[in-house]
């Protein structure tokens, strides 16, 4: 039986549209044999690596997140989850960081993410940079929370996490979409690309944090055409997803109704797999 290996993307909220690929893999009865993560990526992977399905994620976000069709009695009974999630993204004056990665992760996924690597059900490499020396690093042991902080660690937006002697940042930098990491783990590599595209009507004169989260985009969609134009996964799965930005955490309900209509294209590849 081969083994399928699944990278998953970063790109900030769009990552949640990583839960709809995870209920078809579930939904047609596929295990992944190893999960490599970016990112948002590497916090999706972390809690699908530690037992969690497609549809348990889903619930957990539905909790912390307006979705479409909520009505106002909805909202009012996630009103103390909404708060605390929205909390994350209320600035604070940090050592490296405006927002708080800590309150984030407190909030809506410390319950899936107090293990260690040795204790998840299915292996996770983690993605993070080295601040100081720009170099990709692989993290799949001890901590997965701490491994997580560092990979969604967005210099500026998040405090970059200190781990074995080096300062980490948001893996993204240097790999947003780590299928290559897959390489002899696996007999079929899976990617998920959810860097999405940005809405623009051609004069629209971006403001001071569109403009720096927007360049970032730019570089790592750079980085990704390169990568993918020397080496391509065996199956790339690309989510379409427009006008999010990265760190519009309120807008999870938009990100799960945009990714909806490419379930049926994700099903058909998964499909098609000889597994």
């Amino acid at each position: 039986m081969k083994r399928l290996g699944l990278a998953l993307g970063g790109g900030g909220v769009r990552g949640f549209a990583h839960i709809c690929v995870l209920e078809v893999l579930d939904e047609l009865g596929i295990r992944p044999s190893v999960i490599a993560g970016s990112s948002i990526g590497a916090v999706i992977g972390a809690l699908y690596a530690s037992g969690m399905s497609g549809k348990d994620i889903r619930e957990l976000t539905r909790e912390y997140s307006i979705q479409g069709g909520d009505t106002l009695k909805d909202v009012m009974k996630k009103r103390l989850h909404l708060a605390q999630w929205l909390r994350a993204l209320i600035p604070e004056r940090g050592r490296g960081g405006i927002l708080s990665i800590d309150r984030f992760l407190a909030g809506a996924l410390r319950p899936s993410l107090g293990i260690t690597f040795g204790n998840l059900k299915i292996p996770l490499l983690v993605i993070a940079t080295d601040f100081w020396t720009a170099e990709e690093v692989v993290i799949e042991k001890g901590d997965v929370a701490t491994a997580v902080r560092a990979s969604m660690a967005v210099p500026g937006a998040f405090t970059p996490v200190s781990m074995d002697g080096r300062v980490l940042v948001d893996g993204d930098l240097v790999n947003i979409l780590p299928y290559d990491r897959l390489k002899g783990r696996c007999d079929v590599g899976v990617a998920v690309d959810v860097s999405g595209d940005r809405r623009s009507d051609g004069v629209h004169v971006p403001h001071v944090t569109e403009s720096l989260l927007g360049a970032l985009d730019i570089m790592q969609k750079a980085a990704l055409d390169l990568k993918l134009a020397s080496a391509k996964p065996d199956v790339l799965i690309r989510v379409p997803l427009c006008g999010i930005p990265i760190l519009a955490f309120t807008r999870i309900g938009e990100v799960l109704r945009q990714a909806e209509p490419a379930v049926g294209d994700v099903r058909r590849q998964l499909s098609a797999l000889d597994l």
